[in-house]
């Protein structure tokens, strides 16, 4: 019980920052070029860029090694007919991480799918309160999950993968890990938009 309360309070917190830091976006005017709030966006929009590039190559290795993998276990049981069989339980963690790491690769970009047939027709006030809304939850989920990730992690030091010889805490830490990696990358975001006062639809390389 003490825990829920302490997570609807910081939703509430969260809820009420974002609330006002959207109100004082609707009333943004153009920021000089020279002020410490461009300087302030530039640099949070860096920082989310080398950060995003850093999961993106690292996305790229787990990939690479699970094509090597799956090519690894195809060989195996089709070409000389001994199968090896920890290929595929290793191409289902690698893939688990792969995907759970590249949400956050998705948000740095701001290239999640989404239908915006209604939002493209608010007035820029709106659609700009409007994203930070969308923030605002996502930014509440993934804590969420980050938050109750990591007591699945702790409870899979008990568990065994089923032909490796390995806890499943490397498996499940991919849900803290990316969910943690998610909500810097928003935070970084809200930040950049609001000091440089574009739309949050913009993309992270715009920044750099």
């Amino acid at each position: 019980m003490g825990k829920d309360n302490d997570i609807h309070k910081t939703v509430r917190i969260i809820s009420i920052f974002y609330f006002q830091l959207g109100q004082l976006m609707t009333t943004m005017t153009i920021i000089p070029d020279d002020s410490p709030a461009r300087r302030r966006g530039e640099a949070a929009g860096a920082i989310s860029a080398r950060l995003n590039q850093w999961v993106e190559w690292l996305c790229a290795a787990i990939l690479a090694v699970m094509v090597l993998d799956v090519g690894l276990g195809a060989f195996g049981r089709y070409v000389v007919d001994l199968p090896v069989t920890w290929t595929e339980e290793l191409a289902r963690y690698l893939m688990i991480w792969a995907a759970l790491l590249a949400v956050s690769c998705g948000v740095a970009r701001r290239e999640h799918v989404a239908v915006t047939a209604v939002l493209d027709r608010l007035p820029e006030d709106m659609r700009r309160l409007l994203c930070v809304a969308i923030d605002v939850l996502a930014f509440a989920f993934f804590a969420f999950l980050c938050y109750f990730g990591i007591g699945m992690t702790a409870a899979g030091t008990t568990q065994y993968a089923t032909i490796f010889e390995m806890t499943m805490w490397m498996p499940f830490a991919a849900v803290p890990v990316s969910s943690a990696v998610v909500c810097v990358q928003l935070v970084l975001m809200g930040v950049r938009d609001f000091s440089l006062g574009s739309m949050p639809a913009t993309l992270v390389k715009e920044a750099q």
